[in-house]
């Protein structure tokens, strides 16, 4: 069976938390700001009594984009906020991983979510791209 690609990704050669506070800020900077915030390794700790690596999932808004989103169609709200990961790597490398907004779009296929997909999908791949740009981190 094909996997179905559903994330932006790179991996940046910085600590993770140097990572998690430039991708706070480099959000902010393409217009989003952060509503939720999930620790997994404290989580999962505090409910299962598991070690496992940093990692946090940031939940992502626009506004904007948020309410044209749900205007088109109220289930779009399962989708929202944008998912980003960000997660230790080991070895000095952080992992980070966004939800592609692109892929809300082949959900309810409609021309304005496509637009508002689009126009988020260029916000966070351009976010990703400046992090990657000046960390020298592949994809």
């Amino acid at each position: 069976m094909d996997t179905i690609d559903f994330t932006l990704t790179a991996t940046v050669p910085a600590s993770y938390d140097d990572t998690v506070s430039r991708v706070r800020e480099l959000l902010g900077e393409a217009g989003f700001g952060v509503l939720t915030e999930i620790d997994i390794r404290v989580t999962l700790k505090a409910k299962l009594d598991e070690d496992v690596p940093a990692q946090v999932i940031l939940g992502a808004c626009r506004p904007q984009l948020a309410h044209r989103a749900l205007r088109v169609d109220p289930r779009i709200a399962t989708l929202l906020p944008c998912n980003v990961v960000v997660a230790d790597a080991g070895e000095g490398r952080t992992r980070v991983e966004v939800l592609d907004p692109g892929f809300m779009a082949t959900l309810a296929p409609d021309p304005e979510l496509a637009e508002v997909a689009a126009d988020a999908r260029a916000r966070l791949a351009g976010m990703m791209e400046v992090l990657t740009d000046q960390t020298g981190a592949t994809r």
